[in-house]
């Protein structure tokens, strides 16, 4: 004899496959993965932009390489890896001192990197670059 199922075991069942997802089975890793996928794609000495693409408040993604640099006051600029520490998402825009990402909308300050909005709770970590002559490079 087959009982009828209730909404407490469909509940039960539904909660279980979401819980499952939530806590790391998702398309985008979660927020402690450490794969190659959190690093840069770039190689040392590649020359990402001139000074001049970089807009002063603001900045520009390198999506292929996995770098986002910034101005946050003139002539001082910043690079942070564009990958999202919240679920592994490449960060979309550049807006207002904010760099956003756009799959969970978390927000990261452009002249640090550090969280201005969750749901992400750590850093874009610091990637090394240097300007010489007008030019940006990764080191």
């Amino acid at each position: 004899m087959t009982l009828p199922a209730t909404r407490r075991t469909v509940l039960l069942a539904t909660g279980g496959a979401a819980a499952a997802f939530a806590t790391g089975c998702g398309e985008y890793g979660n927020e402690d993965d450490s794969s190659s996928e959190q690093s840069p794609k770039a190689s040392a000495g590649q020359e990402l932009a001139k000074t001049t693409d970089i807009p002063v408040g603001g900045g520009k993604i390198f999506a292929e390489e996995k770098v986002v640099v910034t101005q946050p006051a003139k002539g001082d600029f910043k690079a942070f890896s564009a990958v999202c520490t919240h679920q592994g998402c490449t960060v979309g825009s550049v807006a207002d001192g904010i760099i956003h990402c756009p799959c969970h909308k978390s927000e990261f300050r452009i002249a640090d990197g550090s969280v201005a909005g969750g749901p992400a709770t750590k850093p874009l970590p610091a990637q090394q670059i240097t300007v010489e002559g007008g030019a940006i490079k990764l080191t």
